[in-house]
């Protein structure tokens, strides 16, 4: 069921990792490393990824490098949103892989591009039709974000929230659902472009959408899907009934699973972005949950 395992989501993205707490990215090396390690103790089969990069930085793969940690992955991976968030234009995408390409010797994966309708739903379709056009063959895995809008009652996770202006609001239009599960424009088209485009869809603890989400899944002919465990919530109670059913709803798919996310009590900045304070802490999460799902 478990195509791989990826290491944290957007790590040089202050939405993600606090570089107030670790401005050079020492400790989220550390651990990256152990994590990487971790895992590959459990299931040394299991292709181990760098968790997409958000902005696409070359710099910040190659301190990855500097301080081992792509010794410990398969891949790497980048996220970019060019019609909503980068200060890039979308035909700058092959430009874009060719900068990490350039640093490292890793296959780059694209585990999260997308384009919100915000605006307007045919700018979703329109970026959709050209980010395959520009995408086609340039990565081991493409994944869309994400098959639903994330609902109005949710928390957007954002570096400056209303500050960002209307960029902060794009986070709840970004999904080929609505957030009533009723159709835009791009899903009909979508659906022409798998399983060569994967999906990547988070789902919060004991979410609602899981099962519906499986059948649209199922539906777009989608075979690649990323999703995530977040060590915070295994501290919930019934944490792992929670993530025993979410897997076992996903197992027809191959799902790259992303571990993330720092419990607040295990943290010096009290929150989920905050580095841990004993990377080895998490690495045994990742170590648990590859011992439980491969």
């Amino acid at each position: 069921m478990l195509e791989a395992a990826m290491i944290w989501n957007e790590p040089n993205n202050k939405s993600h990792w606090d570089p107030g707490l670790d401005p050079d990215w020492m400790i989220f090396a550390e651990t990256a490393r152990l994590a990487g390690q971790a895992i590959r103790a459990e299931s040394s089969r299991l292709p181990r990824v760098l968790g997409g990069i958000s902005p696409i930085d070359p710099v910040f793969i190659m301190k990855m490098g500097e301080r081992g940690v792509l010794a410990e992955m398969e891949a790497v991976a980048v996220h970019g949103f060019p019609l909503d968030w980068n200060l890039w234009q979308i035909h700058e995408w092959p430009a874009k892989l060719a900068e990490i390409r350039a640093v490292t010797e890793l296959p780059v994966w694209v585990s999260e591009v997308g384009v919100s309708t915000f605006g307007a739903e045919e700018v979703q379709l329109w970026g959709l039709q050209r980010t395959a056009q520009l995408l086609a063959g340039q990565a081991p895995r493409i994944h869309w974000y994400s098959l639903y809008d994330l609902p109005r009652a949710w928390e957007a996770t954002t570096r400056h929230r209303e500050a960002e202006g209307s960029s902060y609001y794009r986070h709840f239009h970004m999904g080929l659902l609505r957030e009533d599960g009723t159709p835009k424009l791009a899903l009909e088209e979508f659906g022409r472009h798998t399983p060569a485009l994967g999906l990547c869809q988070w789902f919060n603890f004991e979410d609602h959408r899981l099962e519906d989400a499986v059948t649209w899944m199922k539906r777009l002919g989608i075979r690649h899907l990323r999703t995530g465990l977040s060590w915070a919530d295994s501290f919930r109670p019934d944490a792992l009934a929670w993530f025993d059913r979410q897997m076992r709803a996903l197992e027809e798919f191959e799902v790259t699973v992303t571990f993330c996310f720092t419990p607040e009590h295990r943290g010096p900045g009290q929150h989920h972005t905050s580095p841990p304070y004993e990377p080895l802490e998490f690495a045994q999460f990742c170590a648990d949950m590859v011992r439980r799902y491969a």
